[in-house]
């Protein structure tokens, strides 16, 4: 198995207070992971220090190749565009239409070609099963489509890895397990996907590896969803 992340003996501050200490993990290439805690657990802290949204500040890191207690400033860039990252509030722009969305994120990544960008759109919406919908405007859109186009933004630059962040958090059961679907089936393309969640059901549907935040400690729990006391370790 092939690492693609990994974390040695690395604390985790969030606005200068420790959330997660003296944390040793191993992502490999192709995994499909859980971070699963309580809400204030250190899940989202977790993903944030991935992308470098929160600088790892002691021990070592390495993400998709970047050494990120030795990460310049300029180097962040280029991390980024080897990570898709998935928000539980989409933040789509409100005053852009899907296509224009999609076509922002190309071009600020250096994307020039028209040509190339409405292919390129084109075949990620095709991806989500989001094909008609490229002229519409985010509010017309239901909460499942617009967590669809996030995702369609997030396999842009052919990402390696996709971090998602309470993915199903704002979705009904049913528009839930139909993004869940998705994600395991990008994740059988070969896509490494780090999901942090406290969504019970879902969890116990798609089972998988499972890192647990908990008391500022990272632990690693067995699949069989049957040794977590899930109603302890998600409530709230």
């Amino acid at each position: 198995m092939e690492p693609i992340i990994e974390l040695k003996k690395a604390d985790i501050y969030q606005r200068e207070v420790l959330v997660l200490e003296n944390v040793d993990l191993t992502i490999n290439k192709g995994e499909f992971l859980y971070v699963i805690g309580k809400v204030g657990s250190g899940k989202s802290s977790l993903l944030k220090t991935f992308y470098n949204e929160l600088p790892l500040e002691s021990g070592k890191g390495i993400v998709a190749g970047f050494q990120l207690e030795k990460i310049k400033p300029k180097e962040v860039p280029f991390l980024r565009r080897k990570l898709g990252i998935v928000f539980q509030d989409f933040q789509l722009l409100t005053d852009r239409t899907v296509y224009q969305n999609l076509e922002f994120v190309l071009k600020a990544t250096g994307w020039y070609q028209e040509k190339a960008i409405k292919e390129r759109i084109g075949e990620v919406l095709s991806l989500v099963d989001m094909n008609g919908s490229a002229s519409k405007m985010p509010h017309r859109l239901s909460g499942g489509e617009q967590q669809r186009v996030v995702i369609a933004r997030a396999l842009l630059n052919n990402p390696e890895i996709i971090l998602a962040d309470e993915p199903t958090g704002n979705l009904d059961p049913e528009t839930s397990e139909a993004l869940m679907r998705l994600l395991v089936e990008i994740n059988r393309e070969g896509k490494t996907i780090v999901m942090a969640t406290h969504d019970y059901m879902m969890i116990q549907q798609f089972p998988a590896r499972k890192l647990i935040c908990e008391n500022h400690k990272i632990t690693e729990a067995a699949i069989d969803n049957e040794e977590i006391d899930f109603e302890a370790l998600l409530d709230g």
